[in-house]
């Protein structure tokens, strides 16, 4: 007997891990959008801004090709509960390595590991109500990445990525197939430091980065006609130290993001890429966008305190939020938490924490 699953309940949790808002009208879904979370609490403290940053082992989710001009090894670890309006065992874990050696590697290379825990769900059959037994749904990803510089000012990086999502153990639909999902995808990155040959006022205080994240095949857990995109973003920042001296160091960053996916109005299907570079550039484009802005101050760099706020457009949740966090560093090792303001308690993402822990040598 073909067994019913709760995949209505698993849907509207991967839906609002992605956009977390019941009042957009038009959304543009895509498959894994655990893949858009902000990992790190630094980031997730300026309003979801890293593209134009990139300076620790974080830029292998923001910008690869700011891992180019970093030097050294370092560790970073993130833990958050996740969507804790929800009252489940919802969490999310980050763990990233980079390791800059020139000598061997010619460049920096690194790693990453993301897993999201989606909790636990029954299932029955389709005559019955009574339960027959439950399973645990899950996604992760891992990532390779490699960066080096091809100019003191520019610095190229990528990753390479494998995506699994893990709904459901259980055989479904005609097909017979588990609802378990896998992709492929790779990143493309470029990051500009301008050096003292410019202004002085911009050497080693501007950055500008560049980074398309997630191309690759589509999703499908049962039927190939519903497979699902990559989330394919497109993500562009900058980042300014305002004040840069011996005790005090302010940066300004913003990043505007764009995902390249479509999805054809009467069928739902969704084009496969390339296609999907350009039909994404429709007329829905101002709905699509989402834009991050954010402030970080370090005293002495050893205390930061950090604000940001986040907005998108209709098309991708229509969600608007402030974040807050602060940082402590000690010898090698940091520690870093963020918090959401919604606006709205009862919101999926209300007060939302991250906490990270990284180590540097």
């Amino acid at each position: 007997m073909q067994r019913t699953i709760y995949k209505v309940i698993i849907g509207v949790i991967v839906g609002a891990i992605a956009f977390g808002s019941a009042n957009a009208q038009t959304t543009t879904t895509t498959a894994v959008p655990f893949q858009l979370i902000s990992p790190d609490a630094r980031a997730s403290g300026m309003g979801d801004v890293g593209t134009g940053i990139a300076d620790n082992a974080n830029a292998i989710y923001w910008n690869p090709s700011g891992l180019a001009f970093q030097t050294g090894k370092e560790v970073v670890l993130t833990h958050s509960q996740w969507l804790p309006q929800f009252n489940s065992d919802l969490y999310y874990e980050y763990a990233t390595f980079k390791w800059n050696n020139e000598e061997s590697f010619g460049g920096t290379i690194g790693a990453q590991i993301i897993f999201l825990n989606l909790g636990k769900f029954i299932y029955t059959t389709e005559s019955s109500p009574d339960p027959l037994g439950e399973f645990h749904s899950f996604e992760y990803s891992i990532a390779l990445s490699y960066a080096t510089k091809l100019s003191p000012e520019w610095g190229f990086g990528g990753n390479v990525r494998y995506i699994q999502s893990s709904l459901s153990p259980l055989t479904v639909g005609q097909e017979k197939q588990q609802g378990i999902g896998r992709s492929v995808s790779f990143d493309v990155s470029a990051m500009w430091r301008p050096d003292t040959s410019y202004v002085e006022e911009l050497a080693n205080r501007l950055a500008v980065g560049f980074n398309i994240a997630n191309i690759g095949p589509k999703v499908k857990y049962v039927d190939v006609q519903q497979a699902d995109p990559l989330p394919t973003i497109l993500r562009i920042g900058t980042s300014y130290k305002i004040i840069k001296d011996e005790y005090n160091d302010l940066m300004l960053a913003v990043d505007v993001a764009k995902l390249l996916v479509h999805r054809d109005s009467a069928s739902g299907i969704s084009d496969n890429l390339p296609k999907s570079f350009v039909t994404a550039w429709d007329n829905m484009t101002g709905k699509s966008l989402m834009l991050s802005t954010g402030v970080e101050y370090w005293y002495a760099q050893l205390l930061a305190l950090r604000a940001g706020y986040y907005t998108e457009g209709s098309a991708v949740g229509a969600r608007h939020y402030l974040t807050f966090g602060a940082g402590l560093k000690y010898d090698v090792y940091s520690f870093d938490f963020s918090y959401i303001d919604t606006f709205d308690a009862n919101h999926p993402l209300a007060n939302t924490l991250r906490f990270s822990l990284g180590i540097k040598w």
